[in-house]
């Protein structure tokens, strides 16, 4: 097997030095040229690796200048929870365009991108990485090239990343026989879930993007077509619809971003947040993630969001509210002593028919005891 190992690294050196000797001493203009068409270099794209471009572009960051980060979003992006980078700039958003869309030995990556938030001038800008695989004997150099950008203070922001992208990376390093990274990773696929799935059930990147924070994509050529994209290019050479779908992938990169600064938003301050969210659900996490740390000022805001989310104005599922008042009257009773207080959301609980058999006999059993202990006082 080693044998067979080096022959194939022998054989693949010998390709890329062929194609050098191939075309021009000019190595960079040769990946240009390959593919028949002068848009990819009008565009930015310069080489960087045998049969690998890169380009830099600039677009409007959703962040504004801030030096640290609230508290509080190490609640809302739990793979926070062990300690926040130190500022904004800490975050690497992180995005991946694939030949298929299930994963798999068979799969790979030819398209990456990276955004980072920087000052440009006085302006907030995001400044996005791309690098672009143009045939398959050049994997090797444009996962080395990507890898590059995993810097060991940064945090890579991905949606869905955990379950996909991360996974393709690994597969495709360990079929070069290239070591895969470790590196701290915020996947927010999950706490979008928490904040947005019972308001628009479809907690896509996309969905999010339009239905939440109200950003305009229309235009965009879907992710789904990327596979079918990147093949045709390699049959005919054409670069009309593959500039689209990188295009689709800065698009990506941005809106990763502002579903981060929608969230830090809402840890700002949950109360009066500018977008829309399940606040009865983030509630009762907050008070699971409070009461098994010792965070004393995140404790006080999670009591104050869970009377909030109890209040007839803001909806909430059924089971949900039940819950809130289940966890108000538990607090009542257990923390303050307050019994009355403890009976009221107990009685507020049971006029939550919908909810269910199972609460109105949670609540039924809760309502007998404070009984007891009501009498008792008195």
């Amino acid at each position: 097997m080693a044998n067979l190992r080096n022959r194939l690294k022998i054989i693949k050196e010998q390709k890329k030095n062929e194609f050098k000797k191939e075309n021009s001493p000019d190595a960079s203009q040769a990946s240009i040229e390959y593919t028949n068409d002068s848009t990819l270099k009008a565009l930015g794209w310069i080489s960087c690796g045998f049969k690998v471009l890169k380009r830099e572009v600039l677009k409007d960051s959703p962040f504004d200048a801030k030096t640290a980060l609230p508290p509080a979003l190490k609640i809302i992006i739990h793979d926070l929870s062990g300690g926040l980078p130190p500022n904004y700039n800490s975050f690497v958003f992180f995005d991946l365009e694939t030949t298929g869309l299930s994963g798999g030995a068979g799969t790979l990556a030819f398209l990456a991108a990276f955004g980072r938030a920087v000052k440009h001038g006085s302006a907030n800008k995001l400044q996005i990485t791309q690098y672009l695989l143009l045939d398959y004997p050049g994997e090797n150099d444009f996962l080395e090239a990507v890898l590059k950008e995993f810097t060991k203070d940064c945090v890579i922001v991905t949606y869905n990343g955990k379950c996909f992208d991360s996974q393709i990376l690994k597969t495709r390093c360990l079929m070069n026989r290239i070591k895969p990274l470790e590196y701290k990773h915020a996947d927010l696929l999950f706490p979008a879930r928490r904040l947005w799935k019972n308001i628009i059930q479809d907690c896509s990147q996309s969905s999010i993007e339009t239905r939440i924070l109200g950003l305009d994509r229309s235009g965009d050529i879907p992710g789904s077509l990327a596979p079918d994209i990147w093949f045709d290019f390699l049959k005919t050479g054409g670069t009309d619809k593959l500039t689209g779908i990188c295009d689709h992938n800065t698009a990506d990169i941005t809106g990763l971003a502002s579903i981060l600064a929608a969230m830090i938003m809402i840890a700002e301050d949950p109360f009066d947040a500018k977008y829309d969210y399940d606040k009865g659900r983030l509630a009762l996490y907050w008070r699971v993630f409070c009461r098994k740390r010792e965070y004393d000022d995140l404790q006080v805001t999670g009591g104050k969001l869970l009377r909030f989310a109890a209040q007839k104005n803001i909806k909430s599922l059924p089971n949900i509210k039940a819950a809130i008042f289940r966890a108000l009257a538990i607090d009542s009773e257990r923390k303050e002593k307050n019994y009355t207080l403890a009976m009221e959301y107990v009685k507020k609980g049971l006029l939550l028919k919908e909810a269910g058999e199972n609460w109105k006999d949670e609540f039924e059993r809760r309502r007998e005891r404070l009984e007891k202990k009501l009498s008792v006082a008195s």
